[in-house]
């Protein structure tokens, strides 16, 4: 009962979190090229910059599902007018941000559609982990791999050996998420 209360909570909260770009400190841009299925190339009137999109972790190019997650970022995202919210610079000079598109959190979106995870070492919004617990539930994008497939990236990166076991999320309530937010 209280997992069901929470998640109806935050799923009631989520249009408020997800749905507009403050004004202060927004930039605009289009985007020029899809990198991978969390990064994208903007071109704003000073010139071009790289960025990762904030709180969400996409399937490596190598990893299943890698290339659907491009695809599905090049769909939403490629050739549009966008806002870019900056959240900071990270070690590889590229822009962490949220993307804004005609209102919509283009990170949320992706974690929505079941394209990407929430980032829980970076992620700072609760909403994330009720839309990746949704798309998870709804067998959405990468959630309709095979479990041994569904590799969060970030073990995936880390690998070191065949066979190596990994997390397994598919179980993950949202309070579980949430509380690892930021760890």
């Amino acid at each position: 009962m209280t997992r069901r209360l929470l998640l109806a909570l935050l799923v009631a909260l989520l249009p408020m979190s997800v749905v507009a770009a403050p004004d202060d400190t927004v930039l605009s841009g289009t985007v020029v090229g899809v990198v991978d299925g969390d990064t994208a190339d903007v071109r704003l009137q000073s010139g071009m910059i790289r960025v990762r999109l904030h709180a969400v972790d996409a399937p490596e190019r190598d990893q299943p599902h890698g290339a659907a997650a491009k695809a599905a970022l090049a769909r939403l995202i490629f050739g549009r007018n966008v806002r870019v919210e900056p959240v900071e610079q990270d070690r590889y000079d590229r822009l962490v941000a949220r993307i804004w598109l005609d209102g919509r959190d283009v990170n949320a979106e992706l974690v929505r559609q079941g394209e990407a995870w929430v980032y829980r070492r970076h992620a700072d919004d609760p909403a994330y982990c009720a839309l990746e617990h949704e798309a998870r539930e709804r067998r959405l994008g990468l959630w309709k791999l095979p479990p041994g497939q569904r590799v969060a990236p970030w073990e995936w990166r880390r690998r070191k050996t065949p066979g190596q076991q990994f997390t397994d999320y598919s179980a993950e309530t949202v309070a579980a998420c949430v509380a690892s937010l930021g760890r």
